[in-house]
């Protein structure tokens, strides 16, 4: 097998945005094929792969995630394996996740697993919160029943190869929003015969915003961020008769989020009611489970981290980023963590973000602490 180096800028060349993951799936199959899993599972639906390594001796069945997809940003940083692909990057350092899984692979080829099985998913379609529900709804775990289930994320600002975890959720629900508002148009001279949503549109910016609740360290924590707020189209003749906002709300809990849900709902039906002639339409999308994390998961991690000699960091509130994992932990017991990426290092999505090379064979070892402490 190549470098873990050369296989993360492979990836990172190949860069493709989540349900269109051909080519990137294509390098990990190749990879995998030199390193003799027991199965490899690829899927209708989706473009994740399920690699497994099984002893045929009783034992524990763990399984492992790195995500492979990448987002839309603009690829900035000056290096020989740029993104070949215009606006699109690894700039969350997925590339460096599935070169992680597939550096223990190679360990697991090299040094085959003593008893149990390891399961390795090669998740596509992260960002949008599709890719766990995808493997979930082929029913495969049902036939490999892990006992536990591990992931984790590289975390700039954080001190290289430091491990951060924490039991219960450690990161938030998250769900988007859609929101249209539907008047109607007349002649740009003639605005008092249109029905314009902005007005409709301000009342439910300025009362959907007025719910966010900032304490992270109250139960009923619940962010509200206002994505877009367009009235209109660029047409100089015609008055706007047609709007959209878009939010993201985030939440500690599940209930707490679906609660907020509510809360939208209503506000957007009470601005339509106040302002005659809006008609309005709300649809919710790439929803994001929190990752609850299990107590004897989360304490393998930390285990695994002594063992590797690495820094290990309680952290006392989630992440308010939503993470995929979360629905498989939301199934199967299991704990995602963080993995320090660099204190100097630029935020995930950020342009200049780039996964650090260094940390793939301190993460692999990590992983493999983690099999030995089963």
């Amino acid at each position: 097998m190549k470098s873990l180096t050369e296989i993360r800028h492979i990836l990172h060349r190949l860069a493709e945005p989540s349900g269109e993951e051909v080519r990137t799936q294509k390098q990990i199959l190749e990879i995998l094929e030199e390193l003799h899993p027991s199965d490899i599972h690829t899927f209708d639906n989706g473009y994740s792969i399920l690699a497994v390594y099984d002893s045929k001796q009783p034992g524990p069945t763990l399984l492992f995630r790195g995500d492979f997809d990448a987002v839309r940003v603009d690829e900035t940083i000056d290096v020989p394996y740029a993104s070949l692909t215009a606006g699109i990057s690894h700039k969350c350092g997925h590339d460096g996740h599935a070169t992680i899984l597939l550096g223990l692979a190679e360990q697991l080829h090299l040094e085959p697993v003593k008893r149990g099985r390891i399961l390795l998913f090669f998740q596509a379609a992260e960002e949008t919160g599709e890719g766990a529900g995808q493997l979930l709804s082929t029913c495969i775990l049902d036939e490999y029943k892990p006992n536990k289930v591990f992931a984790l994320h590289n975390i700039p600002g954080e001190p290289l190869g430091t491990v951060i975890c924490k039991k219960d959720s450690f990161t938030c629900s998250v769900i988007s929003c859609d929101i249209e508002l539907h008047g109607h148009t007349s002649h740009a001279s003639e605005p008092l015969k249109a029905v314009c949503p902005y007005a409709a549109a301000r009342d439910i910016t300025d009362r959907v915003l007025s719910l966010n609740r900032y304490d992270m360290s109250a139960a009923d924590y619940c962010l509200f961020t206002l994505v877009e707020f367009r009235v209109g189209e660029p047409a100089y003749g015609v008055t706007a008769g047609h709007g959209v906002l878009r939010f993201t709300l985030r939440a500690k809990d599940d209930d707490v989020l679906q609660q907020a849900k509510r809360e939208v709902v209503a506000t957007v039906e009470r601005a339509a009611a106040a302002h005659s002639g809006i008609g309005y339409n709300v649809a919710w999308k790439e929803y994001f489970a929190a990752s609850k994390n299990q107590e004897a998961a989360v304490n393998q991690v930390k285990s695994a981290a002594a063992a590797c000699g690495l820094p290990y960091v309680e952290k006392e509130f989630p992440f308010s980023w939503g993470e995929d994992f979360g629905l498989l932990t939301q199934h199967y017991d299991g704990a995602l963590f963080g993995i320090g990426s660099g204190v100097q290092q630029p935020s995930l999505h950020h342009q200049n973000f780039d996964f650090p090379d260094e940390l793939l064979p301190i993460a692999v070892r990590l992983f493999q602490c983690v099999i030995d402490n089963a």
